[in-house]
């Protein structure tokens, strides 16, 4: 379901250092088609610093990759209410499609 261009995105630069570490190391393993390791960062990232809508929608793309649209739906919905903002949260296609907009 993700569209061409779309994939796991950098936490804001407020984030905790923690959080970003483990972000970084999702994203990198997202990229290689290793979405189960990436979620397993992810997941960190957001238990270090759940704040940003960005964490929450690396989250959500990973579970929709391994298949669990539900989890996914519901990470979805917390990235668009954390979005802050951030245009490629409020304009993405998977995020729109998850949550019927």
């Amino acid at each position: 379901m993700v569209s061409a261009g779309e994939g796991p995105l950098p936490l804001p630069a407020s984030a905790k250092a923690s959080a970003k570490t483990h972000n970084k190391e999702g994203i990198k393993h997202y990229g290689m088609g290793h979405y189960d390791v990436a979620l397993k960062h992810f997941n960190e990232a957001s238990t270090a610093d759940g704040s940003s809508g960005e964490v929450h929608f690396n989250e959500a793309i990973s579970y929709d990759k391994l298949g669990k649209h539900g989890v996914a739906t519901k990470h979805f919905g917390v990235a668009l209410k954390k979005a802050n903002g951030n245009a490629k949260l409020l304009n993405s296609p998977i995020l729109k499609g998850h949550l019927g907009m």
